[in-house]
């Protein structure tokens, strides 16, 4: 796996499931406080964001769902690249992670005409009709953790590498001690979603060439914990012999921990979830789960904000942008190093 680092290349090593991973694979990382570090043998700076360099400039922040605290997380490093550049944020979402529900959002966006748009588009179609009607109406567009199929959206793409963290979600499967052969399953949110899809091709390749089985094709929660917890408990009635499981998302996870337990299975079925919430870090706590797989949403928020301002003010732009992720343990999870990237619920937390 390759990131791009202002022309350097860079490869992305394999960690032990309790290391933590290198920082994000960016040219620039959010300032001391945030969740970024230089990533090894390479050297990164803060994005320079320099004082009144947003002034009287409104940015909006279209997050995937409200409450989410990975999307909370990922608005507080927002909210502390525009106090730093002196513009205005707006920060809105859907109830649900649904085009159907943000797409008149986007409509209501594009008649107020913001300087720019940081937006987690909620299906890789859907969403790109309305985001080039406000990039056309010359909105400056950052696409942040989702993106749309159409190239031609988005003057800079940042996100998760999100291939590599389902990879690292195998691992960690292996970590816990599922030897070749072991029976897993995926739980996903819903297919269409370029996030969590590129999570699950990660996967399952690396599952694979660990040789494990999949008992079936990839679930769908349609972020519901709910429904998350239903799919896994008719799995396990199916199949008694499921050894491991890996969940694409932070209300997928929770779902899954939930039936799982209510299985009465906690800690025979190995979980793994992605990202790494309040409520997430609890089930870790309690056994429920055995990793996350988290992300780094303050820096895709901050480096979000940094990277709009250089369209608006016509400077350098970096068009595609990944961050890698950490696993997170309850070994490990106290560490400072690894504590900092659990998500936040709220800005002052």
């Amino acid at each position: 796996m390759k990131h791009t680092l202002r022309g350097t290349v860079l490869t992305a090593s394999s960690f032990a499931l309790t290391a933590l991973l290198a920082a994000p694979a960016m040219a620039t990382t959010p300032p001391s406080g945030s969740s970024g570090a230089a990533t090894p043998g390479t050297t990164a700076t803060a994005p320079t964001i320099a004082a009144g360099s947003g002034q009287g400039k409104k940015i909006t922040l279209m997050v995937g769902v409200k409450g989410d605290p990975f999307y909370v997380s990922m608005e507080c490093g927002a909210r502390e690249a525009v106090k730093a550049a002196g513009a205005e944020l707006d920060v809105q979402g859907p109830d649900k992670f649904d085009a159907t529900l943000q797409n008149p959002m986007l409509d209501a966006v594009a008649a107020s005409k913001p300087d720019a748009l940081l937006v987690a588009p909620n299906d890789v179609k859907a969403s790109a009709g309305p985001l080039k009607t406000i990039q056309d109406a010359g909105s400056k567009v950052v696409l942040v953790d989702t993106t749309v199929d159409d190239t031609t959206i988005g003057v800079s793409r940042i996100a998760t590498d999100n291939e590599l963290g389902g990879e690292k979600a195998a691992e960690a499967l292996q970590t816990l001690g599922l030897a070749s052969g072991a029976k897993v399953l995926v739980i996903s949110t819903d297919p269409g979603v370029s996030s969590v899809d590129a999570r699950v091709a990660g996967f399952n390749k690396k599952a694979a060439e660990l040789g494990y089985k999949l008992v079936s094709d990839t679930q769908y929660s349609h972020n519901e914990a709910s429904t998350a917890a239903q799919v896994i408990g008719a799995a396990l009635s199916a199949d008694p012999d499921l050894a491991g499981v890996f969940a694409t998302n932070l209300f997928t996870a929770q779902g899954v921990a939930t039936g799982v337990k209510q299985a009465g299975k906690s800690g025979a079925v190995k979980v793994v979830g992605f990202d790494a919430g309040p409520d997430q870090i609890k089930q870790l706590e309690a056994g429920d789960v055995q990793a996350l797989v988290a992300q780094k949403p303050y820096d895709i928020g901050y480096q979000g904000v940094a990277e709009a301002l250089a369209a608006i003010n016509g400077g350098e732009v970096i068009p595609n942008i990944q961050t890698e992720s950490i696993v997170v343990t309850k070994d490990n999870m106290a560490q400072p190093d690894v504590a900092k990237y659990i998500y936040k619920s709220d800005c002052g937390s």
